[in-house]
């Protein structure tokens, strides 16, 4: 078992490269969310033996997909009984757009955690917002909350933004760090 298991739900693949990036840095476990939103066989154990739960979702319309909810929704039976209480929580989400609503999706995911009591934890990563940054600096998108990266519609998983899988993997190496800060 890992210490960080990263539950994502990709739609286009899109999310999938961005959850492969940070777990890469991370060294965390990808549990992926599927189609119909469900989790593989010992999900659920993988997720409460974890230190820290990553949730990825890519956004659409505004909000997470319906399948990462699902899962969300799912998630009462551990938050019945605060399982997860005081585990880390983190997340992630991708959108076509440089806004995209994003914002919605990781707040989302915030009180989600808060839901289950868990304590969250930000990219700690400054924004790349001068004159001489370009997208394929560390987090141009600007985000604090959690990582946010941007795909136009039209790009295959191949043609994502390097700076933001650069960002995905600074991101993971922070998860990493506060993971072993704590014990």
């Amino acid at each position: 078992m890992t210490d960080i298991v990263i539950v994502f739900h990709s739609g286009y693949g899109h999310t999938a490269q961005v959850a492969q990036a940070v777990a890469e840095a991370s060294g965390g476990a990808l549990l992926a969310i599927d189609a119909e939103g469900n989790l593989p066989e010992g999900g659920w154990e993988q997720l409460a033996a974890a230190k820290m739960v990553v949730f990825g979702s890519p956004t659409y319309m505004g909000m997470a997909s319906w399948q990462f909810k699902k899962f969300a929704d799912a998630s009462s039976k551990p938050w019945f009984g605060q399982a997860w209480k005081d585990k880390l929580a983190a997340g992630f989400t991708n959108s076509a757009t440089m806004n995209g609503d994003k914002h919605s999706t990781l707040h989302y995911m915030m009180t989600l955690a808060m839901q289950h009591s868990m304590l969250w934890v930000g990219t700690g990563l400054m924004p790349n917002n001068n004159k001489a940054a370009t997208r394929d600096s560390i987090n141009y998108v600007g985000s604090s909350a959690g990582l946010m990266t941007t795909t136009p519609s039209d790009a295959s998983t191949s043609e994502m933004v390097a700076g933001d899988i650069a960002t995905a993997k600074a991101f993971g190496e922070r998860l990493k760090a506060v993971v072993a800060k704590r014990g």
